[in-house]
């Protein structure tokens, strides 16, 4: 969703926190990335600031889709002046067969024997996020985590789900802030029972689920978090959260 932030009359330099929206988990597979974290301070600013908010990614389909991919997540931005600090949207997670994570502000699990989607893409510095984990082999052939903007998401082992990378905390910089001032948390990821399953990054990010019973769905995305959607082994995969952009006036 897009809008515009009115600062109070008496504003002039702001601190900014732009989350971007969490990815969608895989169905058969890995957890979705979290949304790019990126903070920006001692902006100047005045008047009125045109934001946008990034959607989560929608989880996998289902049965029947080949690969089981989630969505990538919405990007977030705000614009002062005429300069735009945008994060961009979580990777989506990897499903069946051997898929890949997508790339994005931090990268989607891979699904079983899949490769790491690729965080902080593009590049920015400092970092807006990490690298989903990779996936394993028989008996379980565990899927990964997705990554998170505090850590990489972890691998999968043969027989457990990789965890969601966690997100980072800024409430010592933004205090009072909506969920502890933690953010970008990636996905848990799927695997065969009896598991585990992945769980979820802190900041956000859903559990995945085994397939035991196959109706099991895996957890998404907490709004306004940028969370990965958590995976799913044979239900339904977890949707990723909404970003979010908070703004701290300075002068006002």
């Amino acid at each position: 969703s897009s809008g515009n932030l009115t600062l109070q009359p008496g504003t002039r330099v702001v601190d900014t926190l732009v989350v971007a929206g969490g990815a969608g988990g895989a169905f058969n597979g890995g957890g979705g990335g979290a949304g790019g974290l990126r903070t920006s301070s001692s902006l100047s600013a005045s008047g009125t600031v045109p934001i946008t908010i990034g959607a989560g990614g929608a989880a996998s389909p289902g049965p029947g889709t080949s690969p089981g991919i989630g969505s990538k997540g919405v990007d977030s931005k705000i614009t002062i002046g005429s300069t735009e600090y945008i994060s961009t949207g979580g990777g989506y997670g990897g499903g069946i067969p051997a898929a890949a994570g997508g790339p994005g502000g931090s990268g989607g699990g891979g699904g079983p024997c899949g490769a790491a989607g690729t965080g902080n893409s593009p590049p920015v510095s400092p970092s807006q996020g990490n690298s989903g984990g990779v996936g394993s082999g028989p008996p379980g052939f565990g899927a990964a985590g997705g990554g998170g903007a505090g850590a990489t998401g972890s691998n999968a082992t043969s027989t457990a789900g990789g965890a969601g990378g966690a997100g980072l905390d800024v409430s010592s910089d933004f205090p009072g802030t909506p969920n502890c001032g933690v953010y970008a948390g990636g996905g848990g990821a799927a695997v065969n029972a009896p598991g585990p399953a992945g769980a979820g990054g802190i900041g956000g990010g859903g559990a995945g689920v085994t397939n035991s019973p196959t109706t099991q769905t895996a957890t998404a995305g907490t709004a306004n978090t940028g969370g990965g959607g958590g995976g799913a082994h044979q239900g339904v995969a977890g949707a990723g959260g909404s970003g979010i952009v908070i703004v701290k006036e300075l002068s006002k």
